[in-house]
């Protein structure tokens, strides 16, 4: 039983050391294509880049797939990437699309986008007061709130006089 143990123990320990071998170190440039923001709602502005196309160099880049057609990559002032971008047109269906780029030494990357009916990057935070018919602080009658408050301190000070009268013993 034991020797069964130390096999599988074994194993096990010599898989995710090839494993941990194989992944690419953090940081490591892939040479993806990143496509920002990766969620986009219709209308929406897109942004891109990589480093495969090497520094200075130049890119074609083709967004067809969502109906944006071709935009160019040029070299940016962020290290050894180029940059390009493209407007999601406004009757873009949701869904997943591939973004390719084309670097003239034949190099193609690909990035994915979602068009979303939902923007993420906007949220929106309530405001105002709650109606449900009790009245608050920054409610729109004034009047109604101070008379809650008043009504508030008499029950107050009657539940505080009765307990008074209890504690002496003069009953209720």
């Amino acid at each position: 039983m034991r020797r069964t143990a130390r096999l599988v123990t074994g194993t096990a320990l010599a898989v995710a050391a090839a494993g941990l071998a194989a992944a690419p170190a953090y940081g490591a440039d892939t040479g993806g294509l990143e496509v920002y923001p990766s969620t986009v709602v219709p209308g929406g502005d897109v942004t891109v880049n990589t480093a495969a196309c090497g520094v200075g160099g130049t890119g074609a880049g083709d967004a067809s797939a969502v109906g944006a057609g071709q935009f160019t990559l040029a070299p940016s002032a962020h290290e050894e990437d180029v940059i390009g971008q493209f407007r999601v047109p406004p009757g873009a269906q949701p869904g997943t699309y591939e973004i390719v780029a084309k670097c003239p030494g034949g190099r193609t990357v690909t990035g994915d986008l979602v068009v979303t009916l939902t923007s993420t990057r906007e949220q929106v935070h309530p405001r105002g007061y709650v109606k449900t018919g009790v009245g608050g602080a920054l409610g729109p009658d004034p009047v109604q709130t101070a008379a809650g408050v008043a009504a508030l301190a008499v029950a107050a000070a009657g539940g505080t006089w009765l307990l008074h009268r209890r504690a002496r013993g003069d009953g209720i």
